[in-house]
């Protein structure tokens, strides 16, 4: 399996998609899955279903905890194998109308929240001289979206940044590997919010006739996650049903 006995860190791991691929890294062996958000409503259900997740309340803004965490989650299971970079939020509006505190809300966690983990995760690897990281992209990062000025800006930063880590993890022999994945319209409690006329518009437009469940971004980032991928690295891997051909 892709995943066994790796070390996996998930962030927004509590709910949505991050909880979809927290419980697929658990089904498919890993050593131990931390799941990190901001609030803990559903850290005790899923370590009761599974023995080897365990969450973690951490706010990817926060650097000072991300550097305690990651020393404290190094020190007790030796390394960190796996780094999903998923926390991310929406705060949608025509750019005239966007207010500077939901550009920053935004940036500040799908953008900046992503450098921040890296940054002290990724040396850890360096270091060890292997691992993967996976960071949640968007099919809006790369072809933008009206009134999503600062969540398309967020999500293409997160691109450049990966294009970029894959570059610099890799010196000196280190086989870190940094990979994006770029869904479509995906069913999550982020879109129980969009009008029903829109997701029916993104349904019909997009060519496999379906939005996305949270396993087919959970089946991607298994795959980028393990050795199966170990060739991959500086990809942008589309997850969208054909919405974007």
């Amino acid at each position: 399996m892709s995943v066994k006995d790796l070390v996996c860190v998930v962030t927004g791991g509590g709910r949505g998609i991050g909880r979809t691929i927290v419980e697929q890294f658990a089904a498919e062996g890993a050593k131990m899955v931390i799941a990190t958000d901001v609030s803990d409503a559903t850290f005790a259900e899923m370590e009761k279903a599974n023995s080897n997740v365990r969450g973690y309340v951490l706010d990817v803004q926060n650097s000072e905890a991300i550097a305690a965490f990651t020393d404290e989650m190094v020190g007790q299971f030796g390394s960190i194998d796996v780094l999903v970079n998923n926390a991310g939020v929406t705060r949608d509006n025509l750019i005239q109308k966007m207010s500077e505190e939901d550009w920053d809300f935004v940036l500040n966690i799908n953008l900046k929240g992503v450098f921040n983990m890296t940054k002290y995760i990724a040396p850890k690897m360096m270091e060890k001289g292997a691992g993967s990281i996976i960071n949640m992209s968007s099919v809006v990062g790369v072809y933008g979206n009206v009134g999503q000025s600062n969540y398309a800006a967020s999500k293409g930063g997160v691109i450049s940044m990966t294009k970029t880590w894959a570059k610099e993890f890799a010196r000196k022999g280190a086989r870190v590997r940094v990979n994006a994945v770029a869904p479509g319209f995906i069913r999550t409690p982020m879109t129980d919010a969009v009008p029903q006329k829109v997701l029916d518009l993104m349904e019909s437009n997009t060519a496999l006739g379906r939005l996305g469940e949270p396993e087919d971004i959970a089946n991607a980032v298994t795959f980028l996650a393990g050795d199966k991928s170990a060739f991959v690295t500086g990809q942008i891997l589309g997850v969208d049903g054909g919405l974007k051909i």
